[in-house]
């Protein structure tokens, strides 16, 4: 089979496989790296790319090499870039399927004379018994979340398509099981492959499904602008999850469908689904009120991660977001460095300069504050903000405090008093839940009431309490929005390395080890997989080495950065040039809070 593919020059038969790993069987560990190369198989080219070192390392690297006409695969599920990566999520998506029904069959079975006890600890990545030690027999691949990222667990292009997974080499002990990894490789991968990237008829009208729904999010997405909207939340969506740990939707009789007020509603074209009903959330500042546990935080939620596309049946997938969205929230304790928070906090005592404010250990309302001017700088067009994850002093100073401590003694401008600036000056919109603050109805466009899960407009409600009701607090800073400096990150501040190595691991979605540094992400929520985080820690450092120099702004570095991925692909991250398939691509804003948040940044501020 002849598939251009980057592998190694000189593809072997599959039987040249099977071959080495019976020759090599009750060698020690080591004796494995022989099998490293690319075999094939007829209908596809198993490649093995790395080897791990013994059966308890990270387990071994490969990949499948396939055309679509030997799949079955269509041209039109490869004929956008967009049709390519909703293609490769929905490979991946049947592969890992597969992987769950092989867990679920009993384990290979082998010789008496040359098995081990079996143990369950060799399937524990992937639950399956195994006979052998470590890691042994475990086959997986990066499993996609309820969201369409593009990854590079598998490439799609109209000429062939890549499936990238891990494989642990069977051993007992550290000695080699050369026949049980000739069984796993030569004879289960195979049936993975005609079990799951072998397509018919009714697998092809799933994945059409699965590509008109991405298609769709996408118009939808590009449809806000032209009606002046900044998020769309079509009739039916599903938005409550599964619970606090889980991301699939709720399902149950309790359970209610979202309807827009017809004075909120528009309808959207969709090139597939046609005409879309749903609210419309416009331009401007959008307050979301109503009582505890209605539904107010689960829409902000949903509003955040309409950022992206969802999969058919999230019950999210016509919840669509301007995509330069971000959700900004209080972060106590988080390092900020020289960052303009002037606009919100200013006349610090002892002369603390906030024009290039700098702290180890921020406060609530100076991490708020450098959040929001940090998003700003990279070019955040909507602010998203719960009042339950603020500081209240930054939210709000209302009129008794006003009374109390002069605004001589407060360096603290609250939100209330910049929201409308920041809309009328910089054209960034703001959306907020609000359930104490009701001095947030005198700056608000939109009001939308959240009664039992069902938004209700409460817009001329708001404005008729707010004008009986009236509070009487002041203005404590009517100047338009300021421009903000450029910081310029220093690259010998961004540096990886301890000592000789480069030390860059991703801790689930939160957390991520650069050298001697740890960047805590736990406030960055719109994080949604952990290939985005690995993905992450290894851009900061291509950043580092290609586009910091000191004079270059940060969000110009990082535009370029994204612009170089999206021509050349995630695999110009992948290191020594080797294949990974276990990263996505996060957006630019997650990229720049990880840098903003690592505590050895340095930056030069103002012009170059």
């Amino acid at each position: 089979m002849n598939i251009e593919s980057g592998a190694r020059a000189g593809v072997r038969p599959a039987r040249d496989l099977e071959k080495l790993l019976h020759e090599i069987d009750g060698r020690g560990y080591p004796a494995y790296k022989d099998v490293k190369g690319a075999y094939d198989f007829g209908r596809f080219v198993l490649v093995i790319d790395h080897v791990q070192g013994d059966p308890f390392a990270a387990p071994s690297r490969l990949r499948l090499l396939l055309t679509p006409s030997s799949m079955g695969l269509p041209p039109w599920a490869c004929s956008t870039d967009l049709r390519c990566i909703a293609t490769a999520d929905w490979l991946v998506r049947r592969f890992a399927r597969a992987l769950d029904e092989r867990r679920r069959r009993p384990p290979v079975s082998m010789p008496a004379s040359s098995s081990p006890r079996p143990v369950s600890e060799g399937g524990a990545g992937n639950g399956r018994p195994w006979y052998g030690s470590g890691k042994s027999g475990l086959i997986d691949i990066d499993r996609p979340g309820q969201q369409i990222l593009p990854s590079t667990a598998a490439v799609v292009t109209p000429a062939r398509v890549e499936l990238r997974f891990v494989a642990g080499l069977p051993a007992a002990g550290r000695r080699i099981l050369g026949r049980q990894a000739a069984a796993m490789l030569a004879s289960e991968i195979p049936a993975l492959v005609n079990r799951s990237l072998v397509l018919g008829s009714r697998d092809l009208s799933d994945l059409e499904t699965h590509i008109f729904t991405v298609e769709d999010q996408e118009a939808l997405r590009a449809a806000l602008a032209a009606h002046r909207l900044i998020a769309f939340v079509a009739d039916g969506s599903i938005l409550p999850r599964e619970s606090g740990i889980s991301d699939r939707p709720r399902r149950g009789p309790n359970v209610v469908p979202f309807t827009a007020p017809d004075s909120l509603a528009v309808t959207l074209d969709t090139p597939h689904g046609g005409p879309v009903r749903g609210l419309g959330i416009p331009a401007g500042v959008t307050l979301i009120v109503g009582g505890g546990y209605h539904g107010k935080s689960t829409l902000l939620r949903s509003l955040a991660l309409g950022i992206y596309n969802h999969v058919p049946g999230d019950g999210r997938e016509r919840v669509v977001t301007d995509p330069t969205a971000v959700k900004i929230r209080a972060e106590d304790g988080r390092r900020v460095e020289q960052v303009d928070i002037s606009p919100f906090i200013r006349n610090l005592p002892f002369g603390a300069d906030t024009r290039r404010f700098s702290t180890e250990e921020a406060s609530g309302s100076t991490s708020q504050a450098a959040n929001i001017v940090e998003a700003l700088e990279l070019g955040a067009r909507v602010l998203l903000i719960d009042e339950d994850t603020s500081a209240t002093n930054f939210m709000i100073r209302d009129r008794r405090m006003q009374a109390l401590i002069s605004k001589d003694r407060e360096p603290i401008t609250p939100f209330i008093d910049r929201v409308r600036s920041l809309w009328e000056d910089r054209g960034v919109s703001s959306v907020i839940v609000v359930g104490g603050a009701g001095d947030y109805l005198d700056v608000a466009d939109t009001v939308i009431h959240m009664d039992h899960y069902r938004p209700l407009d409460a817009t001329a409600a708001a404005r008729e309490v707010a004008a009986r009701f009236v509070t009487g607090r002041l203005q404590e800073d009517p100047q338009p929005f300021p421009v903000l400096l450029p910081r310029r990150p220093v690259p010998e501040s961004v540096d990886p390395r301890r000592g000789s190595r480069v030390k860059i691991k991703a801790r689930g979605v939160d957390e991520i080890a650069f050298g001697f540094e740890e960047i805590d992400l736990a406030a960055v929520e719109q994080i949604v997989h952990p290939g985005q985080t690995r993905a992450i820690g290894a851009m900061i450092q291509y950043l580092a080495e290609h586009y910091l120099d000191g004079r270059t702004p940060l969000r110009e570095a990082l535009e370029k950065l994204m612009a170089e991925i999206k021509e050349r692909g995630l695999d110009i991250l992948s290191p020594h040039g080797s294949p990974v398939g276990d990263l996505a691509l996060p957006r630019l804003f997650e990229v720049g809070a990880a840098i903003n948040r690592l505590r050895s940044l340095s930056v030069r501020v103002g012009p170059a």
